[in-house]
């Protein structure tokens, strides 16, 4: 069973961009590559991620977990 730290928005317009961050440290993506393909689902590495999402899943963390986010994400 998977243990879900939080799930994380940084969607834009009509495309959706979600993170789901787990105890174990993986994250899942769950996206909308256009409007005829969504809720597309894949594993990432912290690395896959771009600074710029990095910025933006931060941003968008809650208080409490962004300790732990930043962890999982390698975050400076």
């Amino acid at each position: 069973m998977e243990n879900e730290i939080c799930k994380i928005s940084i969607s834009t317009n009509w495309l959706g961009d979600e993170y789901i961050f787990y105890e174990d440290d993986r994250i899942k993506r769950i996206y909308d590559s256009n409007s005829l393909s969504s809720d597309k689902t894949e594993w990432v590495e912290p690395k896959q991620i771009s600074k710029q999402n990095k910025d933006k899943i931060i941003k968008n963390c809650p208080e409490e977990l962004k300790e732990r986010v930043m962890m999982i994400l390698d975050y400076p």
